[in-house]
């Protein structure tokens, strides 16, 4: 039972609503290298997450419960305050985001130590956290270029790789998801989301890996190997990777995702207006290519060869699929061809 004040309770979350949760964050910062261990970069993806990003704080001052931290951390041993202790120490002394933009001229770096002041007491529950205000830019007011997913998933991951490379493949996956919705990328464009590359110079600064591993196949052991397993294992997603050779070289990765649909929680997107929009979007899309798939006379062509039955005929996902898909390459072939072509 938390003992916060009253004054403050309306700020923190509770530990039911802990699966609940979402981190938002820009995309920058989701590349940018994060220059501190797991529990510092788990620490603070806890203290994102208590952000109401509809009516941010002014000050910048989230309050955290003990018993939440502790039930993120899955810590139930006698020491437990001592490491909380430790882990806000290295926290604030070690850990810091740097971060590349492109300008016109060149790159700017930030250097920006995410939180800079904790504070708390050893007779109650309450923990004050402050973010810099150099940091709430790339956490709040964000409309565009912007990643979110569910802390729950975090939780379960325990090395800093393995964190790193989900908050990196959940930013491309995002964006397979909205664009698959909105539109406004080629099909190719789309599909490149959920199959994101990135080159093994970039993989290492963004891991922080540049002076570590030199052999590859430690590299690729501790950076890939191994935290592509624990994320498949424990979040929402399945991944696997290929290396792509340049010479005798590997010059880069291409990851495959995609999602488990048991496994799927979206119970974090369900307050999210762009999400909510999205999902009536794709409903009415399906819905107005089921009737155009009726009207087509492709699909009576298919029926007359018995490639389609009555029963197809109830299942919207059959007929929207081949309005979407199947039925624009039969106007290629046709404008080709002719009908006959086409049969």
């Amino acid at each position: 039972m938390s003992i916060i004040p009253e004054s403050k309770t309306r700020q923190v979350q509770t530990l039911n609503e802990l699966s609940k949760r979402k981190v938002v964050e820009h995309n920058s910062l989701i590349t940018s290298i994060a220059k501190m261990d797991k529990t510092p970069l788990k620490m603070f993806e806890l203290a994102v997450s208590l952000i109401d990003t509809e009516n941010p704080p002014k000050d910048q001052i989230v309050y955290l419960s003990k018993q939440e931290l502790f039930a993120f951390f899955n810590v139930d041993d006698s020491n437990k305050h001592s490491r909380f202790k430790e882990a806000i120490e290295k926290m604030q002394k070690q850990a810091f985001f740097k971060i590349k933009k492109a300008k016109e001229k060149g790159y700017e770096f930030e250097s920006i130590v995410p939180i800079p002041y904790v504070k708390w007491a050893d007779y109650h529950d309450e923990v004050t956290i402050r973010f810099s205000p150099e940091i709430m830019p790339y956490l709040i007011n964000l409309k565009t270029n912007f990643t979110q997913h569910a802390l729950s998933e975090i939780s379960e991951l325990n090395s800093k790789y393995a964190i790193i490379l989900y908050r990196w493949l959940s930013m491309n996956y995002n964006q397979y998801e909205h664009y698959s919705v909105k539109g406004g990328r080629r099909q190719e464009q789309v599909e490149s989301y959920r199959n994101p590359i990135i080159t093994i110079r970039e993989l290492r600064d963004t891991t922080d890996t540049v002076s570590e591993y030199k052999k590859f196949t430690d590299f690729e052991r501790r950076v890939l190997k191994d935290p592509i397993k624990e994320i498949t294992n424990h979040t929402s997603f399945n991944v696997t990777y290929e290396k792509v050779k340049k010479g005798r070289s590997i010059e880069s990765i291409v990851f495959h995702i995609t999602k488990k649909q048991v496994a799927d929680d979206i119970s974090y997107k369900l307050d999210d207006p762009v999400y909510i929009d999205g999902k009536i979007r794709q409903e009415e899309s399906e819905k107005d290519l089921v009737y155009e798939a009726m009207k087509s006379p492709y699909t009576k062509l298919l029926m007359e060869h018995f490639l389609l039955s009555y029963i197809d005929l109830t299942d919207t996902a059959i007929l929207s699929g081949l309005q979407k898909n199947v039925y624009p390459l039969y106007d290629e072939l046709k404008e080709l061809r002719g009908l006959k072509g086409v049969k």
